[in-house]
């Protein structure tokens, strides 16, 4: 039996490299098998997309399609190119809960959720990561939001449990959560009142992460020199 996985173009495979050589010793039929990873990978047009190919000692043929990244799923929901250099801050887009759910349908398989609640939250979460608001809100506060029922109806309407239930400790962290999101917010509207701060803010952190960068990118003996000195 020969396995091979390769990283195809949806919708664009072709019997030239990386699948023709690789196809070709093992005597199938390879315009068959690039037509069928085609249309199976066409919903994913524009993205790379894992594809497996089994082959038997009989010469049939199974092929298996995995998914892009969750993140490259919500990129293209959005027509985005790329998520937010600062994702606590800035926000680069917004999607609805409809939304979640179609990219949660399409990842289901490929996730470790069993439910598509729970597939849907990890989306979510990786919205949380690309700076991607979920109706209107930071992602963080819809997590919470879904943890205290107030999307219930939302998923019951899914055939999914609402309400969930939190422990002390739980609802005590989502409260200082809650009140860290108060400040940061309370803090960007005062900058934004005063340019002059904002500016002085933005010039001292952008000094900062390029001295960060440029002490990460000094060979080690400069690096070990320098703890000398602070010594």
């Amino acid at each position: 039996m020969a396995e091979i996985s390769v990283l195809i173009e949806a919708g664009k495979a072709t019997a030239a490299a990386p699948l023709g050589p690789a196809l070709g010793p093992l005597g199938v039929d390879i315009g068959s098998i690039v037509n069928q990873i085609n249309d199976k990978t066409k919903a994913y047009s524009g993205m790379k997309v894992p594809v497996k190919i089994v082959i038997d000692s009989s010469k049939n043929v199974e092929i298996e399609i995995g998914s892009p990244p969750t993140s490259a799923l919500i990129k293209k929901e959005l027509g985005l190119q790329k998520g937010s250099d600062n994702p606590k801050t800035t926000f680069v887009g917004n999607m609805s809960m409809d939304q979640v759910k179609n990219v949660a349908e399409m990842k289901l398989d490929n996730l470790i959720s069993y439910t598509l609640k729970s597939a849907m939250k990890e989306v979510i979460g990786t919205c949380n990561s690309l700076g991607i608001t979920i109706d209107g809100k930071p992602a963080k506060q819809v997590q919470r939001a879904i943890r205290h029922g107030e999307y219930s109806s939302y998923f019951e309407g899914l055939g999914e449990k609402g309400s969930e239930e939190i422990s002390e400790e739980e609802a005590k962290k989502d409260a200082i959560a809650e009140e860290d999101e108060r400040s940061v917010k309370e803090r960007q509207e005062y900058l934004e009142k005063h340019p002059d701060l904002k500016a002085a803010e933005e010039k001292a952190e952008a000094e900062e992460k390029a001295e960060a960068q440029e002490e990460k990118e000094k060979p080690a003996e400069a690096k070990e020199e320098k703890k000398e000195e602070k010594k």
